[in-house]
């Protein structure tokens, strides 16, 4: 019995660790604020290309940094790349084309995000999103999007 309790602690140790690392890859970067070491370490990037983002900051808008990036990356890495970096998109007056670029989001949800236009607090985003996805979905979404 004496000899469980140092490997289960070890167990819950490498749990929680493993769990905390999971936890920070669904983190989205902010590519205005995000280190060129952090965007370094992310899909489809180097330190150079990290460096591109950085040096051409800041970006008003995702098609600012889609611009920058589609001459480097194809549409598929690039989808990759914004399901970690990403220029969070107004929910009142983004672009249709902004939204798009948003991973996972197609035509018939991106008309559901204009359709609710104006957003008056983020909860109505939840509300009227959380329509159509599950509330993880509707979570993963929030990330990509503000009200400022």
């Amino acid at each position: 019995m004496r000899n469980m309790k140092p490997r289960i602690l070890t167990l819950v140790v490498a749990i929680l660790a493993l769990v905390s690392v999971t936890q920070a890859a669904d983190v989205v970067l902010d590519a205005n604020t995000a280190t060129t070491e952090d965007m370094s370490a992310l899909p489809h990037m180097d330190d150079v290309l990290a460096g591109v983002v950085a040096n051409n900051r800041p970006y008003v808008n995702i098609g600012e940094l889609n611009h920058l990036l589609s001459s480097d990356l194809d549409d598929d890495q690039l989808e990759a790349l914004y399901g970690r970096l990403f220029v969070s998109i107004n929910l009142n007056d983004a672009k249709r084309s902004d939204i798009l670029l948003i991973p996972g989001v197609g035509k018939k949800m991106a008309h559901e995000f204009e359709e609710y236009r104006p957003y008056s607090n983020i909860e109505q985003f939840r509300r009227e999103m959380g329509k159509y996805v599950d509330d993880q979905e509707v979570a993963r979404l929030e990330q990509y999007v503000t009200l400022d």
